[in-house]
């Protein structure tokens, strides 16, 4: 086609006349683009680049294994963490603390016996079974670790919100508040906070509700921060120059249109804070604030490692919830990053 072909085409050339031009079949896209396109919604697209990650579905993955393992094994095994087992010295026979009492007054306690095929891992120097308890001390970890995550998020999206948008005295205040908090001495704290509980006579039962609201208070800071820095930015748009011009209430802005629009960095914010929450609840159980015996958690088996005995000659009672808690905060960690790549427009194509 040469030019001066092009210049006397036509505008409806491509069609018979004006009416077929004018039809609804002429609007539609053609169909060579149409073909082989994805369309998705932004959800979906940050799903999809998230499964492309490797690191972030091994994960996954082992997130799911462990919580199947913590929560669904305990209702398949025979055995609780704080039963007790013992030899019949007469018969050699297996006894547990709930038989006949005297039976057990001529019994010998299964004190750190070695893995068997009763007891896959072996026993604790209480004669517990050490496999019961590591997917019920799993339990506790994992159930700290969310409802920790929850208490600090609920904190930090309320107040950080409310600093983030009404700016001046309020936002002063919470940002003192958020200085004061960051800048207290955490360990200590506990540390005296358990001495406290101790001499009060409340069980090791209940500590744990104690840490756990300690924990969240202390820890919301992080997101206090995050959603008000979000909101500052946020606040100067358009779409919320649109919300006051037709007058919708402060709680409604705050709650319905700014906080949704920080979720992606809330979300990303909530799961890397898993794995430090319970990284920090095992440090806890470790030192003696969290959980107490004869209770499990992660952390308070770990710190059996304190005997020279038990580290050098029965790595079985410590090994094995060490590597629970490095799985499981790496598991934390990966998704966390997977989710903020996912979720980042700026890692789009890499």
């Amino acid at each position: 086609m040469d030019n001066t072909t092009v210049k006397n085409r036509q505008p409806f050339d491509d069609y018979g006349s004006m009416e077929e031009a004018m039809a609804p079949e002429s609007f539609r896209e053609d169909k060579d683009t149409d073909e082989g396109q994805l369309f998705l919604t932004p959800w979906q697209m940050i799903i999809r680049r998230f499964f492309q990650n490797k690191l972030a579905v091994i994960g996954l993955v082992a997130l799911v294994v462990m919580f199947l393992f913590c929560f669904a094994g305990p209702l398949f095994y025979p055995y609780s963490e704080t039963e007790q087992f013992y030899f019949d010295k007469d018969t050699g026979e297996e006894l547990r603390a709930d038989s006949d009492s005297e039976a057990l007054v001529s019994s010998i306690l299964q004190s750190m016996i070695p893995p068997s095929k009763t007891h896959i891992l072996g026993t604790t120097k209480l004669g517990q079974d050490m496999l019961s308890r590591l997917m019920y001390g799993g339990r506790v970890s994992l159930i700290v670790g969310f409802v920790v995550v929850l208490l600090e998020l609920v904190l930090g999206i309320i107040l950080g919100g409310l600093a983030g948008y009404y700016g001046k005295w309020v936002d002063g205040v919470v940002m003192r508040l958020v200085d004061i908090i960051s800048s207290i001495p955490f360990m200590p704290l506990m540390l005296l906070i358990s001495a406290l509980m101790i001499s009060m006579g409340i069980s090791p039962r209940y500590k744990i509700y104690v840490t756990m609201v300690l924990l969240g208070l202390i820890f919301w800071t992080t997101v206090a921060r995050m959603v008000r820095g979000s909101i500052l930015s946020l606040r100067e748009m358009e779409f919320m120059q649109a919300a006051d011009a037709v007058g919708i209430r402060p709680r409604n802005k705050i709650f319905r249109h700014l906080i949704p629009n920080t979720l992606p960095n809330l979300i990303v914010t909530a799961t890397l804070s898993l794995g430090s929450i319970i990284l920090m609840e095992s440090t806890m159980s470790f030192l003696g604030v969290g959980v107490g015996l004869p209770f499990a958690s992660w952390g308070n088996m770990v710190s059996l490692v304190n005997d020279n005995l038990v580290m050098r000659d029965f790595p079985n009672l410590w090994v094995p919830p060490g590597l629970c808690i490095l799985v499981t905060v790496l598991a934390f960690n990966f998704v966390g990053d997977g989710l903020r790549d996912a979720t980042d427009p700026k890692m789009k194509g890499r």
